[in-house]
């Protein structure tokens, strides 16, 4: 059997972990496994579900850019007036309209509006009688936006601020 050395050698190592700690650590391992494979799990799907989101945005914005054309054409039939009430083109026309509309597809660009060179592209300069500030004066093409981001700034002529308009009273008190 043992030696009083021996067994005096072997006091000075720790016991071996029961049974019970083995299992509680082995238990807290795959827990800690488990929680770091939800996390993943979840980063993953946030990921996927992000990516899905993009992946439809751009369709839809290659859908709604492709549209643009049509639609110019459409309110140019509509300054024409040849998109008569009860006509077949009407209605292709207000339909078009309408699915642009859902997708938050939306136009911009009137006369009389403060320019901003964040959504307008100035092509020419054109007096516009009674502007107070810099404005639109014609409008060559309108602008598009989808959602908040701007797909196509309006093309239009601008007008600098008319002095009669700025001066006020002060030229009819000569």
């Amino acid at each position: 059997m043992n030696t009083p050395e021996e067994a005096a050698a072997g006091t000075d190592q720790p016991d071996p972990p029961s049974r019970e700690e083995q299992l509680a650590t082995l238990l807290a391992e795959r827990t800690e496994d488990l929680q770091r494979l939800q996390a993943e799990y979840v980063n993953y799907k946030r990921r996927v579900d992000r990516d899905r989101d993009l992946a439809r945005r751009a369709g839809v914005r290659k859908v709604v850019t492709d549209l643009m054309p049509v639609l110019d054409s459409i309110e140019i039939a509509r300054q024409h007036g040849e998109l008569a009430e009860g006509s077949g083109f009407k209605a292709v026309a207000d339909s078009l309209e309408k699915f642009a509309a859902a997708h938050d597809l939306t136009s911009f660009g009137e006369v009389g509006e403060e320019f901003d060179p964040h959504i307008h592209e100035a092509l020419m300069q054109v007096p516009l009688a009674g502007a107070t500030v810099t404005s639109v004066s014609q409008v060559m093409q309108s602008g598009y936006r989808l959602g908040d981001q701007v797909l196509r700034p309006a093309r239009v002529a601008v007008s600098d601020p008319d002095p009669n308009a700025v001066a006020g009273g002060d030229s009819g008190d000569q």
